[in-house]
Order: structure tokens, then C-alpha cells, then sequence
């Protein structure tokens, strides 16, 4: 989800019903060291809470001294600790799923951080295991649940796996069953149907949407009433009228949605009136997927140069419904 969960995405996501959000996942080292980037991508608004944030890393005092200035300077409502990310230059530094081969310096790792904030939460997110042969997912739970951390996300793949085959659902509900601490589970859950029959099946008290966001945060308030109809949860008024049958609102509404993205992820880098937009296209392709005409435009945008290429473009492909 790295370059695709920024602030301005994740305000789509709290608008259609997310209830948490948590950022981009962030190294340790540049937020130590005040790099303006690593510090710009933790930013979110006040409107976004509750939110976290996100961080990563292999060096315990690294990881608790991040956690603490993010504690300080921006006041999150709670530190994730991410041990699940499968990317090859995350597992070379020992960090993200790579820490599931040396669970002794993970549990390090979070006491750590929760000593360090001792003010707000700390939660971590976690995949079952390196690969087929070492399903660590329940003594990994375990560990993180006796080092203080409050809630933990477990996504239903190895690390071998990437993000390849089906999510394992059932040891996910292992896992939950065997710690206190709410489970969160993660993978594969890309409709309504499918979160309601998840929960049921697996008995965790949540679920986290990644890639089944991605150009649709309408998924939210779909799943969150589907959920309420099925006994869990409530549903928001702003709920009220969802069909969570469908996959995506109307065209027009999702190409007017995806131009507002496009015009406040421009204002984040300067001038939304000239601005090459090219640098944003890979963000905007996913909300074409499952539109009536998406494949027409999503094979125009390449050409687009502007924001006011891409204003044409919409307005065209709308009028021509």
C-alpha cells in the first residue's frame, strides 16, 4: 500500500465509513533523523481520527525513539508496528515479515515502543509466518500480546507468498482464539459478502482493508452496513440507501470522486493548475477498474499532461454514458 494510502486517500476512505485509519508505513530511521519526507507522510488531519501511525524497522531504539517524537509532535491515537510488509528491500533490513524469523528481537521491538509511549497504544500487524514450514502467527500473537500491544492485525499469507493464492481465514481465527487482545483480520476481503462471511467464520472482532480500497473507498460504508444487517455492529445514518451489491457507485460519481483526487493530491505538490499530473496517474488507474467505460479512459490518461486534460477527459467519458 506504500505510495497509495496518503492523507488525501484516506480522507475518501473516513468520508465512505472507515472507522481507523493508519498511514503509509514509515521507517524509524528518517523520522530520527527529521527528514522532511518520512515526517510529511505521517501528517494526517484532525478529521481523520482515530488514526495511527505506522513505522518499521529492525533496531529497537530506533523504533522506540520514532515512536516517542511521534508521540510528541503529532499526537496519533495509537503507534502501529508493522512485521507483515513481504517487500524484498523491508525483509533485507530484517524489518517488516522478515522480524518473523526471529521472534525473540520482535518481542524486543515492541516492548520497546511500548515503553517509550507510554500514553498511547501500541498495536502491530503481522502475516501467519516466513512461509508454509514456520506458521508462527500464534506464538508471534502471543508474544506481542505479553509486550503490551493492544490489537494486532494479522494478514492471512507468508511472507513466501507475497500476495499470491488465498488468504488463510482459518488461522486467522487461531489466532484470535488464542489472545485476549482483538484480533484484526486482513486479506482478500474485497466485498460485502465476503467481510460478513469472514467475521462469522473466524471470529475476529475487525477487519482491515488494504487493496480492496484502492480506487473504490465506497467498500466502507458497503461493508459497514452488510456488517450491521448480519448482527455485527451498527450502521451509520450516512450508511442509509447504500446498495452493497454493487461494486462501485455510479460512473459519475466515481470519476467526480477520483478528479477531486487528483486535484488535492496536485495542491500537495504545488501548482494544481499546471502541474504534470503523470507522476499521480498509477493512483488514479485503480478507480477505473469496474466502471462502465473505465478501460476507455484508463487507457486516455496516459496522455494526460494536465489537470485540465484529465477534467476533459471525465466530463467526456460521462457525457457519452
Amino acid at each position: 500500500m506504500s505510495g497509495f494510502t496518503d492523507v488525501v486517500f484516506r480522507a475518501l476512505c473516513k468520508e465512505q465509513g472507515a472507522d481507523v485509519l493508519v498511514s503509509e508505513f514509515l521507517q524509524s530511521e528518517p523520522l530520527v533523523r527529521s527528514r522532511e519526507r518520512a515526517w510529511r507522510d505521517a501528517e494526517f488531519t484532525p478529521e481523520q481520527r482515530p488514526a495511527g501511525i505506522q513505522i518499521f524497522g529492525a533496531v529497537p531504539a530506533s523504533m522506540a525513539e520514532a515512536a516517542r517524537l511521534l508521540e510528541a509532535r503529532l499526537r496519533p491515537d495509537f503507534i502501529d508496528l508493522n512485521f507483515g510488509c513481504p517487500a524484498r528491500k523491508v525483509v533485507e533490513q530484517n524489518a517488516g515479515s522478515g522480524l518473523l524469523k526471529d521472534l525473540p528481537l520482535m518481542e524486543k521491538i515492541a516492548r520497546a515502543v511500548v515503553s517509550a509511549v507510554p500514553a498511547t497504544p501500541v498495536t502491530a500487524k503481522i502475516r501467519l509466518g516466513w512461509d508454509s514450514r514456520s506458521i508462527v502467527a500464534v506464538e508471534a500473537a502471543r508474544r506481542l500480546e505479553d509486550a503490551g500491544v493492544r490489537v494486532l492485525a494479522v494478514h492471512g499469507r507468508t511472507r513466501a507468498q507475497g500476495y499470491s493464492g488465498e488468504a488463510d481465514w482459518e488461522k486467522i481465527g487461531e489466532v484470535a482464539r488464542a489472545v485476549k487482545i482483538p484480533v484484526v483480520g486482513n486479506g482478500d476481503v474485497r466485498d460485502a459478502e465476503t467481510a460478513v462471511r469472514r467475521v462469522r467464520e473466524s471470529g475476529v472482532a475487525g477487519l482491515m482493508i488494504g487493496r480492496g480500497a484502492l480506487g473504490n473507498p465506497w467498500i466502507f460504508s458497503r461493508i459497514r452496513r452488510a456488517l450491521a444487517a448480519a448482527g455485527f455492529g451498527d450502521a451509520r445514518e450516512s450508511d442509509a440507501g447504500t446498495d452493497f451489491s454493487a461494486e462501485k457507485p455510479p460512473r459519475a460519481v466515481v470519476f467526480s470522486a477520483m478528479l477531486r483526487y487528483a486535484e488535492e493530491l496536485a495542491r500537495t505538490r504545488g501548482d494544481a493548475g499546471s502541474e504534470n499530473v503523470r507522476w499521480l496517474l498509477a493512483r488514479l488507474h485503480p478507480f477505473t477498474c469496474g466502471v462502465p467505460g473505465g478501460k476507455a479512459v484508463r487507457a486516455r490518461l496516459s496522455s494526460c499532461d494536465s489537470l485540465d486534460d484529465l477534467r476533459r477527459l471525465l466530463e467526456e467519458s460521462v457525457s457519452a454514458a
